[in-house]
């Protein structure tokens, strides 16, 4: 599953996958992350067979908090 440790080549092979409640209307140009997992994943909503990065919990939490400061 994991290409490297910083990617997962086919990101539908994850479970957990939701946007953000603060996406557009139409809902097509999204990331989403998937929740349940020791690390942070995050895909292209338009690609969910593509591939997804992967970042650690404390990473994703500091880039979150950048974006709402």
């Amino acid at each position: 599953m994991l290409s490297n440790e910083h990617t997962v080549s086919d990101a539908s092979t994850l479970t957990g996958w939701f946007k953000s409640s603060y996406s557009g209307g139409n809902h097509d140009s999204c990331v989403e992350i998937a929740s349940g997992h020791s690390t942070v994943p995050v895909r292209d909503s338009k690609n969910s067979g593509g591939p997804a990065l992967v970042f650690s919990v404390g990473c994703w939490a500091a880039f979150v908090g950048a974006v709402k400061g």
